[in-house]
């Protein structure tokens, strides 16, 4: 019998499983995983670190769809609102797979690099250093909280007797299509406002010295 034209694993095979059984599940395993795939539990552990690494398999796969570029050209405004925009929707197309990336530290050098280019957007932006993760990670909890929400029925209020609740009643009535959309842009409008100032109170902070300048103390 000839050898088998491909090898029955590979890392593009695990994470497919993978993400295909956090969409179903929201959780997942490796016996589960090997289960899927129809080989011995042994065998995915030959190729991956375990249950954390399919994780950070997972974490590629998804981070993949995230348009970066922006983050590289143009004020940061516009990138950084771009790169929230593209990560919302690479996101959103694997929701229940947010809580275990949320819970697993980031490894991967590719996602590495993606933060890298937010940093020196930011950095270069003239925000104080110490403001640079804040940003970031406000940023990341509004994007993936909106994710969340794109998963969610476009109808998240029933009300059965408006006259109990005569302002919500109206408020749902008057609210237009794409609630999350809607939501996501005004929240993001507020957060580019507010971060704005940060930017301006960064460029007014005195640079460090060089410790090898003539000026250093």
């Amino acid at each position: 019998m000839g050898r088998p034209r491909r090898p029955l694993l590979d890392l593009e095979r695990i994470t497919t499983t993978a993400l295909a059984v956090v969409d179903e599940l929201g959780d997942l395993s490796v016996p589960q995983i090997a289960k899927r795939l129809g080989v011995q539990t042994a065998s995915v552990y030959h190729h991956v670190n375990g249950r954390d690494g399919i994780i950070e398999l997972m974490r590629e796969r998804v981070a993949s769809g995230i348009d970066t570029e922006a983050l590289v050209r143009g004020p940061w405004e516009s990138g950084m609102a771009a790169w929230a925009r593209s990560y919302r929707a690479a996101f959103a197309a694997h929701p229940r797979a947010i809580p275990l990336l949320m819970a697993s530290p980031v490894r991967a050098p590719m996602i590495l690099g993606q933060y890298e280019r937010a940093v020196a957007l930011l950095l270069d932006a003239g925000f104080a250093l110490p403001d640079v993760m804040p940003v970031i990670i406000g940023l990341e909890n509004l994007v993936l909280g909106s994710a969340l929400d794109l998963a969610a029925p476009e109808a998240m209020w029933e009300v059965a007797d408006a006259a109990a609740t005569p302002r919500l009643a109206a408020a749902l009535g008057a609210a237009p299509e794409g609630r999350a959309d809607h939501a996501f842009e005004l929240a993001l409008a507020a957060y580019l406002a507010h971060v704005r100032g940060l930017a301006a109170e960064g460029r007014n902070v005195p640079a460090t010295p060089d410790p090898g300048s003539p000026g250093a103390p």
